[in-house]
């Protein structure tokens, strides 16, 4: 890897950091309505829209790396959904198509304890948020 690949990837992480951030932020003060609208695939056409081909799947999984390498590197703990979030931003900014879901546990499933979780897939495949277990839906935004 030469030096601009790494700088690359550092500024990719950075990125990644600062929609983290911003991601805990809304998710924490803002009502779900706001930042849904942001979320969601809006009408206007976009300057490009990337197809959910192999490639465009690689890129998607290279993006949730950065935000899983950011989240262990901030000073707070992000659970699953800032992650999510953070990581539709990034895949929005790049016209890539994502599936944002909220879902909680199956009743016989729930402990008490993170019963609910936050997913993104795209391409039918979750990029972040993969975790096993019977999860109901209770929220799905596409973008």
């Amino acid at each position: 890897m030469n030096i601009a690949d790494s700088w690359r990837l550092r500024i990719r992480t950075l990125e990644a950091a600062i929609q983290l951030c911003k991601a805990q932020w809304q998710v924490r003060f803002v009502p779900l309505g706001k930042w849904r609208q942001q979320l969601e695939r809006s009408d206007r056409p976009a300057r490009h829209t990337a197809q959910p081909g192999e490639e465009t799947a690689r890129e998607s999984r290279r993006l949730a790396i950065h935000i899983e390498r950011a989240a262990q590197r901030l000073p707070f703990e992000t659970k699953c959904l800032p992650r999510a979030v953070a990581l539709a931003a990034m895949l929005r900014a790049r016209c890539i198509p994502y599936r944002l879901c909220i879902a909680t546990r199956a009743a016989r499933s729930r402990t008490g304890t993170d019963d609910l979780h936050a997913w993104i897939s795209v391409a039918d495949r979750i990029v972040i948020g993969e975790l096993p277990g019977e999860w109901h839906i209770l929220l799905e935004i596409k973008g």
